[in-house]
């Protein structure tokens, strides 16, 4: 493992064990920390992936219950995890688990429209992993998953503003901590929410930008996500 992976990997389990040291009142019923139960598959990604070339950190929000929550890799299209990507670690169980969200790991049969389209781009310009990973890397912000009573998402940014503001503050720490490692040149939020905590934490000589995110609630996103994004890349002059 290389000393730069080393210093990633080291980053994000102290995310990890601050995180589960949070805790959230109602709305939020529900929180899943893929950072510790899918902690093996996260650092085999962190190892096989970081490299001291890449310029381009790609940031996202927080895990889709379809997704990083049940592969532990940012964005975690269970099909692209296993077959492109190559993560074999095995996925525990997080300690409290909704019955209707359960965490099968890569056998989850359902896949996440979002990481399907963004690794999907990803591997149709670049082929192969080693080519995307030479530049780029994918990072979320966040790493809980919150839930509603019903299993309903919750997003980070619709938290209640007290703790909101705690977990912004401990994952913008985590964020500083990785770009002053990796030094890349562009910051790129996918998604508004992305945006603003790349604005926030990006230190001077690494350049914001933002693609739209992949998510099918946006209307947007889908009429041709790939081509926007594509055009949003080469227009930030990234591509």
């Amino acid at each position: 493992m290389s000393q730069l992976a080393d210093r990633v990997i080291a980053a994000a389990r102290k995310l990890a064990n601050s995180a589960d040291r949070l805790t959230f009142k109602p709305p939020v019923a529900w929180v899943y920390n893929p950072l510790q139960y899918a902690w093996p598959a996260h650092q085999q990604y962190l190892q096989k992936y970081v490299r001291r070339s890449c310029q381009v950190v790609l940031l996202g929000m927080n895990p889709g219950p379809w997704g990083m929550a049940q592969t532990g890799i940012p964005f975690g299209e269970v099909a692209v995890v296993r077959d492109w990507l190559q993560i074999d670690s095995p996925v525990g169980r997080p300690t409290a688990e909704h019955p209707k969200r359960p965490i099968e790991g890569l056998a989850c049969p359902r896949s996440e429209v979002s990481g399907r389209r963004l690794w999907g781009l990803f591997r149709a310009r670049f082929e192969q992993p080693k080519a995307f990973f030479a530049q780029h890397l994918v990072l979320n912000y966040c790493p809980l998953v919150f839930m509603l009573a019903s299993a309903r998402n919750l997003t980070p940014d619709k938290l209640p503003a007290a703790e909101r503001e705690v977990l912004q503050a401990l994952c913008d720490r985590h964020l500083e901590e990785v770009l002053a490692v990796l030094k890349p040149r562009w910051l790129v939020g996918i998604g508004a929410f992305a945006e603003k905590c790349a604005t926030r934490t990006a230190p001077p000589g690494v350049e914001v930008g933002r693609i739209l995110h992949p998510s099918p609630a946006s209307p947007a996103a889908n009429r041709g996500w790939a081509e926007v994004a594509t055009r949003q890349l080469l227009e930030l002059g990234i591509w």
